[in-house]
């Protein structure tokens, strides 16, 4: 009988304390929030640029400290998969409401022979006129790429100037403190994307 209430004893104390340690557990390490992108937080490419916009400012990350800002490559004459991402991210902005002011939209050129400021700044303002376009050097260009794993080539056209651009298409997402957490694919549609900038946005970090 003793030894049974002392069997009993030792099992109630083992339940308290591995439950406590179970409770601390999960009050140390907080559950990751559930993205529908792909989460990329502590990764540790696609840290940032230092470019001019198509108003000739020079831009970085730190410069949008406050907003998520989703960045983009692609060039002006593409034909489907740039102006659609575009229309997306004008439609993502739009599904944040009144948190719309803090989603900056950021687009890369990838075709820097073509696409002059006057371009890209007549571009952005057909999607939304607070988006900013941004142009690299073709040797920045290639580094920048490396740096953020995108893919980019020049494909002939039947004249010199007629040429196309294959390239990478998804968008990179930073929270408000300048950290890349997200890659969202082409084709993810704006619900998605809105749903994971007020996922960041509520974040207490």
């Amino acid at each position: 009988m003793f030894q049974r209430r002392a069997i009993v004893k030792k099992t109630a104390a083992y339940a308290v304390l591995t439950g406590s340690v179970v409770l601390f557990s999960a009050c140390s390490e907080p559950a990751k929030p559930a993205f529908s992108g792909i989460d990329l937080t502590g990764a540790d490419y696609a840290q940032g640029f230092t470019l001019p916009d198509h108003n000739g400012q020079t831009r970085s990350l730190t410069d949008f400290k406050g907003k998520v800002v989703v960045v983009f490559f692609g060039y002006t004459q593409c034909p489907d998969v740039c102006p659609t991402s575009l229309t997306e991210l004008a439609e993502t902005k739009r599904l944040l409401g009144p948190q719309a002011e803090r989603l900056q939209g950021l687009f890369i050129s990838v075709d820097p022979e073509r696409d002059t400021p006057e371009v890209m700044k007549a571009y952005m303002a057909s999607f939304d006129p607070s988006f900013l376009a941004l142009h690299a050097t073709p040797e920045q260009l290639k580094t920048l790429a490396q740096s953020y794993k995108v893919y980019y080539k020049k494909v002939e056209g039947k004249t010199s100037t007629s040429y196309t651009m294959d390239h990478s298409a998804g968008s990179y997402v930073y929270d408000p403190q300048g950290r890349l957490r997200l890659y969202h694919r082409y084709g993810s549609g704006a619900p998605a994307l809105a749903g994971d900038i007020k996922t960041v946005l509520a974040e207490k970090r």
